[in-house]
């Protein structure tokens, strides 16, 4: 760092961040993140919704957390998406690309991505 102001830009980029993990938005993102959560590839999914959720701009809308083991291990990484007034969407098997567009089509666009949702899976 050769700055305060250096210092500051990082402070606030890193704050940004918090804000998502620890908000009480009317949206919740939920990434399990047990043991078998983890081995099944959840870190790199829940590092990709903090990170499209703050390049979507919606850091004040919707809130990311993790959660211990959400009990269907044979389908990790699993994801709930908690909004107010709707139903709670699963998502499984997911990556941090799937987790991309979900962001751009669900969180953003409001259209849940069917194809990656629990019920959809064989």
């Amino acid at each position: 760092m050769k700055s305060l102001a250096e210092l500051a830009a990082i402070r606030e980029k890193m704050q940004n961040k918090v804000n998502i993990r620890e908000g009480a938005n009317s949206t919740r993102v939920v990434v399990g993140m047990a043991t078998c959560g983890i081995a099944a590839g959840a870190r790199p999914v829940l590092n990709a919704f903090v990170e499209e959720i703050s390049k979507a701009g919606l850091n004040e809308k919707v809130t990311v957390t993790q959660t211990g083991c959400i009990g269907i291990c044979q389908y990790e990484p699993v994801v709930e998406i908690f909004e107010e007034g709707k139903d709670k969407v699963t998502y499984v098997k997911l990556t941090a690309e799937k987790a991309a567009e979900i962001v751009e089509k669900h969180l953003k666009g409001g259209k849940v991505v069917d194809e990656y949702t629990i019920g959809s899976v064989q």
